[in-house]
């Protein structure tokens, strides 16, 4: 038995005996929505004044995660953005939300990304991580919800992660990337600030056809292929003068 599963299941041991113990009624179909606010000033460089100046300080989109009992989707949702304006006269940028979804299966250990670069589609048959998080004896309400704290550092990235999470919804569900707790991530909080993603709502519900699909649409890559993809294109940016930050 390899690790992640061994973690798994005394996870899912954990979440039905804290949901047995207190009665919880578990809803394990329906839709959160979410919201994601970025602070694009935080992640550039400190010297590019005059690129802050020409952009908003941060940039808000909605996601959505359609889940059932063991699977869940969780992909942004698409509107029509504006081009703003900057500082300078005759000077417009358009801010576009990234195309990505991500399929996890609990049941099955299986994770598929499927996300856009540089115009095009990929899917990643990725990796499940077990994160080493620290359980926080700290409690808070998100949405009306008791929710506990975890924490982790994010060696890879280089960030603080934490999260709030709730035991009243199905466990192993949450944006993003994070569903490895023993609940449902309400609120995830990425360097104090920098990505705020806060779940607006929880409809317990059918599903519709279609609304949670593993993802196809793409050129099949590995997670080492794209990553370093994704290095080179800032590496051949970087010699033409741009500043470049990569954030995954």
């Amino acid at each position: 038995m390899n690790t992640f599963s061994s973690c798994l299941r005394c996870l899912i041991l954990v979440g039905s005996l804290f949901l047995s113990e207190h009665g919880f009624a578990q809803i394990t179909e329906g839709v959160i929505d979410y919201e994601v606010k970025v602070n694009l000033h935080r992640t550039l460089p400190p010297d590019r004044q005059e690129m802050k100046d020409m952009i908003p300080e941060f940039r808000t989109s909605k996601h959505q995660l359609f889940f059932k009992e063991q699977e869940s989707l969780y992909k942004p949702v698409i509107e029509d953005e504006e081009p703003m304006e900057a500082n300078g006269p005759g000077v417009r940028i358009r801010m576009q939300q990234p195309n990505m979804e991500i399929y996890f299966d609990a049941a099955a250990q299986r994770r598929i990304i499927q996300e856009e670069f540089m115009g095009k589609d990929y899917i990643i048959d990725d990796s499940i991580v077990v994160r080493p998080w620290k359980f926080v004896a700290e409690t808070r309400k998100v949405m009306g919800y008791d929710c506990q704290k975890a924490t982790y550092y994010d060696e890879q990235r280089k960030q603080n992660v934490t999260v709030w999470y709730t035991n009243k919804l199905r466990p192993f569900l949450g944006p993003e990337t994070l569903n490895g707790l023993p609940g449902t991530v309400l609120l995830l909080d990425i360097n104090d600030g920098e990505r705020v993603v806060t779940a607006q709502s929880v409809v317990a519900r059918a599903l519709k056809k279609n609304e949670l699909k593993v993802p196809s649409k793409g050129i099949p890559i590995t997670r080492d292929a794209f990553q370093k993809m994704r290095e080179e294109q800032a590496q051949r940016m970087r010699a033409n003068g741009a500043n470049v930050i990569i954030r995954n």
